[in-house]
């Protein structure tokens, strides 16, 4: 090989900015050209949307599957700001970033990471990705009055905003049909969605989502996720209750910079069902996930002793003997999260877990206190199982 054929420097080097960057590489912005990376079109899309609701400038956020095979998104908040002819600021003292900054600056309106976050650093590419990549993206503002519009095709701008007369209200809708030329399906799972919405609903209780699905004109759906009771109402979901109590709390802790919420049942079947979550993504474990079921086996182990229903000489119970029908929700949302593993699905924060072990301890100690009954009950169950 010549020295020729060989030579590099910096001249060879080919420099790809923007929405070009995007297009080029976007697994390096949504992991996966399958439907994995198709899905995250439709949470970053509904994320921002999501964040102004949790932020108080909005109600509502609908999500529709259109019948083109493209993705609706809109909320009623007070409308993004639009730069137009004669207007280059942003509207309104504190509106932040124009729509066009929105869908065409990488990065631009995410939020740096902390409890308040959605994204929390796993995501969290912005609408910019999701206009880079797709075929044709519609933006709609009700604001001020005034109703405008924006198209794009491939993240390059069709015309200038467009102003298309009076509208009543206010509020932001993207519509986008993903790019067939990226993407190796355009099909979207509305269960995966309607989960990933579900989870987001119950783990934030502001938030009031509705998923609907216009594909098929001859069998519509939608389903509406609102949580106000948070945890406890998605847990009193779950059938075939041992008790009918769910035990349920929220606490801060300043020594993890986060708060805790667990909710959690025993039910009348063989099955362990334990979801941990942290700033609103859902985790494979990590210290959340033990600090639970150290304070369970520690509270549960404190009253059956005190009850008698240990002997002196029997050992402590452990957490891997209080799964069976036990249904529990252990969410943790934190100023600094730690993510750790190839995936970055295990909590790594090592505050969490005497934080969340303390207050699973006492709140289920107060619990099993208050009804012995069902206390017994419980312990009966766990007992039954472990002989098995």
């Amino acid at each position: 090989m010549s020295e020729e054929s060989t030579a590099y420097d910096a001249s060879r080097i080919v420099v790809l900015e923007g929405l070009d960057a995007v297009r080029k590489r976007p697994g390096m912005y949504v992991g996966s050209v399958g439907q994995r990376g198709l899905h995250l079109l439709v949470f970053e899309a509904a994320g921002r949307a999501l964040e102004e609701v949790l932020g108080g400038t909005a109600g509502r956020v609908e999500i529709t599957l259109t019948a083109d095979g493209g993705v609706r998104v809109a909320d009623d908040g007070a409308g993004l700001p639009v730069e137009h002819a004669g207007h280059t600021g942003h509207g309104h003292p504190g509106d932040g970033p124009s729509l066009e900054q929105w869908l065409t600056v990488l990065g631009c309106g995410v939020r740096p990471v902390n409890r308040r976050s959605l994204s929390s650093g796993r995501s969290g590419v912005g609408l910019a990705v999701v206009n880079a990549l797709s075929d044709r993206l519609t933006a709609e503002v009700r604001r001020d009055g005034a109703r405008w519009v924006l198209e794009y095709e491939q993240g390059v701008a069709v015309a200038a905003p467009t102003r298309t007369g009076p509208a009543a209200g206010s509020g932001t809708a993207i519509t986008f049909r993903p790019d067939a030329g990226i993407f190796e399906t355009l099909e979207f799972s509305f269960d995966a969605l309607a989960e990933r919405f579900r989870e987001l609903a119950f783990l934030n209780r502001d938030l009031d989502i509705t998923l609907a699905d216009d594909r098929d004109p001859a069998a519509p759906r939608a389903v509406r996720f609102r949580y106000p009771g948070g945890l406890r109402d998605h847990i009193a979901e779950q059938g075939s209750p041992l008790h009918p109590d769910v035990i349920a709390f929220e606490r801060e802790y300043p020594g993890m910079e986060g708060t805790v919420e667990v909710a959690l049942r025993w039910c009348d079947s063989p099955e362990e069902r334990v979801a941990s979550y942290a700033n609103s993504l859902p985790t494979a474990g990590g210290t959340h996930e033990l600090g639970f079921r150290d304070g369970l086996a520690a509270a549960l182990t404190a009253h059956a002793r005190e009850r008698q229903l240990l002997a002196p000489s029997d050992p402590d119970l452990t957490p891997a003997q209080l799964g069976a029908g036990l249904t529990a929700v252990v969410s943790v949302k934190l100023d600094r999260p730690e993510f750790e593993g190839c995936m970055r699905e295990w909590l790594g924060n090592t505050p969490v877990r005497a934080c969340v072990a303390e207050a699973v301890r006492e709140h289920l100690a107060a619990w099993l206190r208050a009804d012995p009954a069902r206390a017994t009950a419980v312990l009966t169950r766990i007992s039954t199982a472990t002989r098995r």
